[in-house]
């Protein structure tokens, strides 16, 4: 029977929230813990917060308050707050919640077991700074072997933003665009890739801003992906989230020639209107935008497109809603993520007049609707083509293996394919979110 103690973590946002989760998961193992599935059976619950969306706060105080029973069945319980609300709420966490023990910003989560010997002293532990060393440098090395890992990873290459968009909270929360050596990145690729990792996503809130040092000046992220293409056994990358501003002709070229960058781009505009984008302080315009994504696609023509749109940003108009709507006409997006605008206290934009929301709904629909058909036409025109797949899991039915096309697709085959294998496959159906295959060797 294990003596280990035992960890639950739930990660809100996106995949570098994943990514530090990971890495959470693994300074607290070098101090004795091992992660559970359910926070029924932990003796820390640690919640790993996005800071992004409406009310994001409140939904941390919510959940925090469906762990008010268990805390009082097990009073040794330690619960933790970590992330983006942290950063930006850490002391309204622990008045609002007396029962949190501990609250650790997004940049100084390699202080956890520090901080965790604090807590059993009985003390509340409280760390949102911006600190100078490196917390990758810092983090707590894992003892024994190295645990296997699944065939896809998540790698942080890039931190923080310097572009201060009128709507979003990621420079007061993440910080100032801060990129990583590329030696330690290459470091934690080999490491990755020798513990069964077949495909990379490097991460950054402005990923394509990329400007790491490396051994004979600092690196583009083309040159660090030219660099991780020499990695034998890593056999897929990727790259998000990229801003246009940072779509740099290195980097163009790589998706025409580096067989490893996979033909996926997410690439956020969030309107298509040259008024809300100046008031969004996007530095860009529709038309640059249109521009680039003809170079990309002139370079990789097969590329799968992604993007961001926000609708009802404050001040938009019909016609700016319409100009949004021929923008997305004339990408042909392969999927997008659109939201109604949400006010974040503290931006810029959060100072102005909202649009009425039964139009921000409605405009909402429309627009959503029209992705859909897109991406459906889209995967439609997939059958009857050969794609990679690299398989990740079984699948709901018996025999069946689920993987993620080059285009980042889900696909499901009936095979004896193993976890980990990249296989070539046949498209024979596209249902409404995944396609289904069969293997052709």
């Amino acid at each position: 029977m294990s003596d280990k103690k035992k960890l639950f973590i739930r990660t809100y946002g996106c995949q570098m929230n994943v990514y530090d989760s990971e890495r959470m998961a693994e300074a607290l193992g070098a101090d004795g813990y091992e992660q559970t599935d359910t926070p029924d059976d932990a003796d820390m619950i640690l919640l790993n917060t996005c800071h992004i969306r409406e009310k994001a706060a409140e939904k941390v105080y919510s959940e925090l308050g469906r762990f008010k029973g268990l805390k009082a069945e097990k009073p040794d319980l330690k619960i933790g707050v970590a992330g983006c609300v942290a950063q930006a709420e850490g002391e309204e966490i622990m008045r609002r919640q007396p029962m949190v023990d501990l609250v650790v910003g997004p940049q100084t989560y390699h202080r956890l077991p520090s901080m965790m010997e604090q807590v059993a002293k009985g003390e509340k532990a409280l760390d949102t700074d911006f600190p100078e060393e490196d917390k990758f440098e810092h983090l707590p090395k894992l003892r024994g072997t190295k645990a296997k890992r699944n065939p896809t990873a998540f790698l942080t290459v890039q931190e923080g933003c310097d572009k201060f968009c009128a709507f979003c909270v990621v420079p007061y929360t993440r910080g100032a665009e801060v990129s990583r050596p590329a030696e330690r990145i290459l470091r934690e690729a080999r490491d990755l890739v020798e513990r069964g990792v077949r495909e990379i996503t490097l991460l950054g809130q402005n990923v394509n801003a990329y400007h790491g040092a490396g051994p004979d000046g600092d690196w583009s992220l083309a040159k660090l992906i030219w660099a991780l293409d020499g990695i034998d056994g890593l056999e897929r990358i990727r790259f998000t989230t990229s801003h246009p501003n940072d779509m740099t002709d290195d980097l163009i070229e790589a998706h025409g020639t580096c067989a490893k960058l996979m033909p996926y781009l997410h690439l956020p505009v969030q309107s298509g209107s040259d008024k809300i984008l100046k008031r969004m302080n996007r530095s860009h315009t529709a038309e640059s935008y249109l521009r680039l994504i003809e170079r990309i696609r002139e370079a990789r023509p097969d590329i799968l497109i992604s993007g961001d749109f926000i609708v009802g940003f404050p001040e938009e108009d019909d016609q700016d809603f319409e100009d949004t709507m021929s923008l997305i006409r004339e990408v042909n997006y392969g999927q997008a993520f659109s939201f109604k605008y949400s006010t974040r206290p503290g931006t810029p934009a959060a100072e102005r007049a909202l649009v009425d929301d039964a139009v921000a709904t409605e405009r909402l629909y429309r627009l959503q609707a029209l992705i859909t058909e897109q991406q459906r036409a889209i995967q439609n025109s997939m059958v009857g083509q050969e794609v990679g797949i690299l398989f990740e899991k079984k699948g709901r039915l018996e025999g069946q293996m689920v993987g993620k096309s080059d285009h980042l697709h889900a696909v499901h085959v009936q095979c004896d394919a193993a976890v980990g294998d990249l296989r070539r496959v046949r498209i024979t159906d596209s249902g409404p979110n995944s396609l289904a295959g069969e293997l052709i060797d």
